[in-house]
C-alpha cells in the first residue's frame, strides 16, 4: 500500500520519482496490496534485495523491526539512505493492517499519506 500511496502522491506533484517496495521476508511474496481506495498499483511484493542498496537512493521501512532487518542485510558500499518511514514525521511506525479490518487499512492508508506529502516535502527542499 505504501508503494502505491507514495507513487500517486508523487505523480500528483509532478515529483519524478522510482517508487518500488520489498519485504524483509517473503511472507505476501506474489500478493497484491489493498485496494480499497484505487490507488493505481502495478506490483506485486517481492523480498529486498542487495543491488536495491545501490540502486535506490532511500530505503523505508515500515517499522523498527523491519529497519533492523534492513541494516542487518545491507551490504558495504551501500549508498541509499536507511530509515523509518516515520522519521519524516512523526517517528511513528506504520502497523502492520493485513491482519486487521477495514479500519486498520484505512487508518495505515492514511497515515501512508500524511508520510509520503512529508517525504516528498524533504525531497523536493534536496
Amino acid at each position: 500500500m505504501g508503494e502505491a500511496v507514495l507513487r500517486s502522491a508523487a505523480k500528483s506533484r509532478g515529483v519524478n520519482i522510482s517508487v518500488d517496495s520489498a519485504g524483509t521476508a517473503g511472507y505476501h511474496a506474489g500478493e497484491d496490496p489493498d485496494d480499497k481506495h484505487k490507488v493505481p498499483i502495478f506490483h506485486a511484493s517481492r523480498k529486498l534485495k542487495t543491488s536495491d542498496f545501490t540502486e535506490f537512493t532511500h530505503i523505508l521501512a515500515s517499522d523498527d523491526s523491519n529497519l533492523r532487518d534492513i541494516k542487518r542485510v545491507m551490504p558495504s558500499g551501500a549508498t541509499a539512505d536507511v530509515r523509518l518511514w516515520g522519521s519524516y514525521l512523526d517517528g511513528k511506525s506504520i502497523p502492520d493492517p493485513w491482519y486487521g479490518g477495514i479500519k486498520d487499512f484505512e487508518k495505515v492508508f492514511q497515515q501512508c499519506t500524511a508520510l509520503s506529502k512529508a517525504f516528498l516535502d524533504q525531497l523536493v527542499e534536496e
